[in-house]
């Protein structure tokens, strides 16, 4: 069996055994009342919206990435723990959400697309503690993305949509996939869930440059103070929602964020609505 249909065979397996994903939170930390919100005075909400970022927040791949990139290594000789494959696309997701901010990898070429990947992947590596060859890196992430995945909702994504709606929230996505997002949504379970999704795609601008966002407080029709903007990177998501007045909460679902970020942080969307809750009654 080749090298490829092995990991598809795995993949296979893996498909058969999808668990529902355990979430284990803890209490939601960081600057929040560093946070200037209106009081509430006659019990009604001074949070008019809720927007997420979409891959790491509300959606993850499914197989998982560890697992592929744990099968890739294995069979090119390379040993590596998932937890340290964790950490290390935490830290290349950072390069990432850098590099195409300014020049979206959807609009590079073939050519300069690899030679990226080639460098995220090996940045990946690196971090899990196997430095590795950009060759090698390369040959790493072609045999990994060969695998067919799709984005599946993690296992708090859809009671919290539901529970923040069923409390007057108006609930909607920003994101930098330059997809179509009404039929990307509606496949993977969420539509039934949002008021609004905003892509880079139809903006012109990917986060965390202000049009994206502003974009979506013109859908919701909210001033920037009435929305909390929830997403897994520090610059993309609450950086870039601060910018324009909106307020920003990381989803630090690894445990591998920046130490030291000084912003509202929790580790699931379970520990949102209570968040919420408590902004709303300061």
């Amino acid at each position: 069996m080749d090298p490829t249909a092995r990991i598809c065979f795995h993949q296979r397996r893996l498909m058969l055994e999808c668990p529902r994903l355990r979430v284990t939170c803890g209490s939601y930390r960081g600057a929040l009342f560093n946070l200037s919100f209106k009081s509430n005075l006659d019990g009604v909400l001074m949070i008019k919206a809720v927007s997420f970022d979409f891959y790491n927040t509300l959606v993850r791949f499914w197989p998982p990435l560890e697992q592929i990139q744990q099968a890739a290594c294995h069979e090119l000789g390379l040993t590596v723990q998932e937890d340290a494959i964790t950490h290390g696309y935490a830290v290349a997701d950072v390069l990432f959400n850098r590099e195409n901010e300014e020049n979206p990898l959807s609009k590079r070429s073939d050519e300069d697309r690899l030679e990226f990947f080639a460098r995220y992947e090996q940045l990946i590596l690196e971090t899990a503690g196997i430095p590795v060859s950009l060759d090698l890196a390369q040959r790493v992430w072609k045999m990994a993305m060969s695998v067919p995945k799709d984005f599946v909702p993690f296992n708090d994504a859809i009671p919290v949509l539901e529970q923040l709606r069923e409390a007057g929230y108006k609930v909607g996505i920003i994101t930098n996939l330059r997809r179509d997002l009404d039929e990307l949504c509606q496949r993977v379970g969420l539509a039934p869930y949002l008021d609004f999704a905003v892509g880079s795609e139809e903006v012109g601008k990917e986060k965390p440059h202000p049009p994206i966002f502003l974009a979506a407080l013109e859908k919701v029709h909210a001033a920037p103070e009435e929305v909390v903007h929830v997403g897994d990177q520090l610059r993309s998501d609450v950086i870039g929602a601060q910018s324009v007045g909106m307020h920003g909460v990381l989803i630090d679902r690894s445990g591998y964020s920046p130490n030291g970020v000084d912003c509202a942080t929790i580790s699931c969307l379970s520990e949102l609505p209570e968040l919420l809750e408590g902004l709303n009654q300061a």
